[in-house]
């Protein structure tokens, strides 16, 4: 199952309270990646909070993942999940319709 999960910073916090974690946080997402539970991550320009496209079970499997990233652990982001799947407009295209 392909999902899409985006950060959420919690409110009032500075660059400075995610400094002890950001190594280890980089060195998880790597790990994920390295096998293949991130498919895809990226940070979204206005806010530069963290956007992953992962492959997991289900969506319960997909939020205990993420949930051992240390800035999750501390209580410094969180997740927005959304269960993605195959975009099925182009049927449009092929279906006879009035002009």
């Amino acid at each position: 199952m392909k999902i899409l999960a985006i950060e959420k910073e919690k409110p009032g916090l500075t660059s400075d309270d995610f400094k002890p974690y950001s190594t280890n946080e980089a060195k998880m997402v790597w790990k994920l990646y390295e096998n293949g539970v991130i498919r895809e991550i990226y940070f979204g320009k206005e806010k530069h909070n963290a956007h992953i496209i992962m492959e997991s079970e289900n969506l319960e499997t997909a939020k205990q993942i993420l949930a051992e990233l240390p800035l999750v652990k501390n209580n410094l982001i969180e997740f927005e999940f959304t269960t993605l799947i195959a975009y099925t407009g182009f049927s449009r295209l092929f279906t006879k319709t009035e002009e």
